[in-house]
């Protein structure tokens, strides 16, 4: 993600990063594993919901082949909170110079969120080379990232916000796109059902699209 940690970047792990949204921490661990199982371990829990940091704690403690972050972060206290609770990764939908101080002080990897090339230009003077893009398909999808491949090749992205099945592969095919997030081997209804089942070989068909992007 961030520079600061080279060593220990979001964007290798998995071609696609679940956005774990739970109202429910008790179903944290059981989802975790299921996705884990089906080729996704690096899990974004968003901290939209009074249970995301339970959810992040227990996945912390009980999935280790987990790689469990928080997503929405969007203020110094959440960095903490989050870094306390066993997050090993940060997501910010948008950054600040102070959110950016947070984050980069936590100890482990960021992405912040850019939707325009100045802010990508002013995270690359600030020494930060991996980003999230959101909210992708609004900020200009496909065609906006291949735009900024040229003068930017240095920054490299996870894009998020309305991909799914269908358009992942188009974005992963970008050269400088790393992984992308979304949601949709987390159906709502089987998150209901607790058919974790189906989130695995919902995952288990995510994983699979880094050998679609190999064949590029």
């Amino acid at each position: 993600m961030a520079s600061s940690s080279p060593h220990s970047s979001l964007l290798g792990i998995a071609p696609v990063v679940p956005v774990v949204v739970l109202q429910d921490a008790s179903d944290a661990v059981p989802l975790a594993r299921a996705l884990v199982a089906g080729g996704l371990p690096a899990i974004e829990v968003t901290l939209r919901t009074p249970a995301a940091l339970d959810a992040i704690r227990a996945i912390a403690e009980e999935v280790p082949d987990a790689v469990v972050g928080a997503g929405t972060v969007i203020t110094p206290q959440q960095v903490k909170d989050s870094v306390a609770a066993g997050a090993r990764f940060l997501v910010s939908p948008g950054w600040t110079d102070v959110l950016l101080e947070a984050m980069r002080g936590s100890g482990v990897p960021f992405l912040p969120g850019v939707s325009t090339t100045s802010e990508v230009v002013a995270l690359l003077e600030r020494g930060v080379t991996e980003m999230k893009f959101f909210p992708a398909e609004a900020a200009g999808g496909t065609a906006y990232l291949r735009s900024l491949a040229g003068p930017l090749p240095q920054a490299r992205f996870c894009p998020t916000g309305g991909i799914g099945s269908a358009n992942a592969p188009d974005y992963l095919a970008l050269p400088n796109v790393g992984c992308v997030g979304g949601t949709w081997m987390l159906p709502a209804d089987a998150i209901t059902a607790r058919d974790w089942g189906r989130v695995e070989a919902l995952a288990r068909e995510a994983a699979g699209l880094k050998t679609l992007r190999a064949q590029v």
